[in-house]
């Protein structure tokens, strides 16, 4: 899956500021990294998501100490709908290398904590993504794209 494919799903994020959406990259880049390997794959996820939000100082998705800057950092897009999206990119990102380990999804957990985001409507976002993923991986084999 492509970022683009979800990118044309919402606007919201598009409507940002610049600062703003460097942030909600810096958590996609945390994300990336928690698990001590950046995958090909979560590298390319972060350049196409960047690319298409048209940042201009890209370098600055990766400048971050801690969990605990990034999660203050998250709370100034004070949205409950991006940040929704957020915890939506955290799981299809977590999933694009088909490991999600016990650190990204305590990270996603407290992604929601910090901003008020339930822990059950964690768990559905979550799973929704794991559905659309094995619904994508079901439309290939189907329409033979395998």
């Amino acid at each position: 899956m492509t970022y683009t494919e979800t990118l044309e799903a919402n606007g919201y994020i598009l409507k940002l500021t610049e600062e703003q959406k460097i942030i909600f990259l810096k958590a996609l880049a945390y994300m990336a990294k928690i698990d001590g390997h950046l995958d090909e794959e979560e590298i390319k996820y972060i350049k196409d998501v960047a690319t298409n939000y048209h940042i201009t100082q890209p370098g600055r998705i990766f400048e971050f100490k801690n969990e605990e800057e990034i999660l203050n950092e998250i709370k100034k897009l004070g949205n409950r709908r991006i940040y929704l999206e957020l915890i939506k990119e955290l799981c299809l990102l977590g999933h694009s290398d088909s490991d999600l380990s016990n650190d990204e999804v305590a990270f996603i957990g407290n992604v929601g904590k910090a901003t008020g985001i339930e822990l059950e409507k964690v768990e559905q976002i979550s799973n929704w993504v794991i559905d659309k993923l094995m619904w994508l991986e079901q439309g290939k084999i189907i329409f033979e794209d395998a």
